[in-house]
């Protein structure tokens, strides 16, 4: 019985579940920054993003991975009309950042299943291994 094999779905399955991690990870804390105008340079949060990249060689073949954290560069930022705020121009107008918290927990929802598909491929490939090793004795 060829050992690899068997831990390979287990490989893949666990790439999946630490890629998802990440993305959750991201998506609190573009939450958590929604509302930030100003990050010390006097521009607003820009939303993050994951991306994600097929892993094509070594133990993992057919794996997945976090390649890059990147700046959502293309939904533009909120513009509101808030005199008031310390952060408005002379007309003010505050910048708000580019978060819209509906689709995050979307993302969130959407990534918290992709978890839970992954962690489900981890318990079976565990419960095919033990049934596996219970047949080679």
């Amino acid at each position: 019985m060829d050992f690899n094999n068997v831990f390979r779905g287990l490989s893949i399955s666990a790439s999946g579940l630490m890629a998802e991690r990440v993305r959750m990870g991201l998506i609190a804390q573009n939450l958590a920054h929604a509302h930030d105008t100003n990050r010390g340079d006097g521009t607003p949060y820009r939303r993050q993003m994951a991306a994600f990249e097929t892993i094509l060689e070594g133990e993992i073949h057919g794996g997945v991975r976090i390649s890059e954290v990147v700046d959502d560069e293309d939904t533009p930022f909120i513009q509101r009309h808030m005199p008031g705020h310390p952060d408005a121009n002379e007309d003010g107008i505050v910048t708000l950042p580019n978060v819209n918290p509906t689709f995050e927990m979307i993302d969130l929802m959407t990534a918290a299943r992709a978890y839970e598909a992954n962690l489900q491929a981890v318990q079976m490939s565990v419960k095919m291994a033990e049934q596996a090793f219970e047949l080679g004795r």
